[in-house]
């Protein structure tokens, strides 16, 4: 018998849908959104566990910065790629999709849900269209493009990567750091323009049936909520984590260090810490988190996949009522 949506599934009730393919529940949307919840909702719901598509949550001892499950929360629903690594690791994209390869194989073993949860734009699609093509990165050249990236600045390196693949520049801008440096690298290693590589949207034929959903508020109410998020972090410490994290080799780690709360800590651990200097890491604290949001707006407006649902326009068991209800039929 279907379930409409006047009639729930039952709490913990798995559904299994029938076809080739196994279904693969996905949440993304910017910071504040409400993923974390909806997603142990769902989870509850349906028999399934959590897979973190953050790629700062794999990393021990990032945890207020984070908004990471606690462990209450995470003895209830099992959770993925979650405090995997130690600071002084380096974890990419690459690794991240393999990981998450591993999970869901481990999930659909005990006949459970995956459900990924998360508002990377460049983890995610790893997941719908594969790892990123090129070769593997190289510690010690990525070290020295990004020694050049905080010396030199974005502007040179973009420069260079106009001059050495002017198509794959036009395509990025220069603010785009990772990418630059990333672009930067395959070439490097490849002796190949990285447009010179087929897309990996072009090769993939996907392994599962990935139902996507991006939730989110309206954005004068998401910034808001996103301030609020801000300083509940600071009440709970975040300059404190930062300050303990810095003796275990925050600053070493060029992807966790630049991580939005934490660049920003580390910026007023150096100052006087001042009042004024405590006012200007809580400013650009805000600022920085209102940008990365719409950056997720933006990255995630670009996925055919992706269904939007305006949160202010349906409860959250509604919203849940909905996600489970396609997941079940596939519409």
């Amino acid at each position: 018998m279907k379930h409409s949506l006047l009639h729930p599934i039952p709490l913990k009730q798995k559904v299994f849908p029938k076809g080739k393919k196994k279904r693969v529940i996905v949440i993304a949307g910017p910071t504040g959104a409400g993923k974390t919840q909806l997603s142990l909702s769902l989870a509850q719901a349906i028999g399934g566990e959590v897979l973190s598509a953050d790629s700062m949550q794999v990393y021990r001892g990032m945890d207020v910065g984070t908004a990471k499950v606690s462990a209450e929360e995470r003895a209830l629903i099992a959770h993925h790629l979650i405090d995997i690594c130690d600071l002084p690791e380096l974890f990419n994209v690459a690794e991240f999709y393999h990981s998450a390869a591993g999970a869901f194989r481990e999930i659909f073993a005990r006949e459970n849900v995956p459900i990924v949860a998360g508002g990377s734009g460049f983890y995610i699609p790893s997941l719908l269209y594969g790892p990123p093509l090129g070769p593997p990165s190289v510690p010690e050249i990525r070290e020295q493009l990004d020694r050049q990236m905080r010396d030199l600045g974005p502007e040179v390196l973009y420069e260079r990567l106009q001059l050495l693949d002017p198509d794959y520049a036009e395509t990025i801008s220069e603010y785009d750091k990772h990418k630059i440096v990333r672009a930067l690298e395959i070439m490097t290693l490849s002796e190949r323009r990285v447009s010179d590589f087929p897309k990996a949207k072009e090769v993939l034929d996907p392994q599962y049936d990935f139902r996507c959903w991006f939730i989110y508020y309206p954005k004068e109410r998401l910034y808001s909520r996103i301030e609020l998020r801000c300083d509940e972090m600071i009440r709970k410490g975040l300059i404190d984590e930062v300050r303990e994290l810095n003796t275990k080799g925050l600053r070493e780690n060029p992807s966790a260090s630049q991580a939005i709360g934490y660049k920003q800590a580390l910026r007023f651990l150096d100052s006087s810490q001042t009042k004024e200097d405590m006012e200007k890491f809580v400013s650009d604290f805000k600022k920085a988190s209102r940008h990365y949001a719409k950056r997720q707006f933006t990255w995630f407006r670009k996925e055919p996949l992706f269904r939007w649902l305006n949160v202010e326009e349906h409860n959250p068991e509604r919203l849940k009522e909905l996600i489970l209800q396609d997941f079940e039929q596939g519409y």
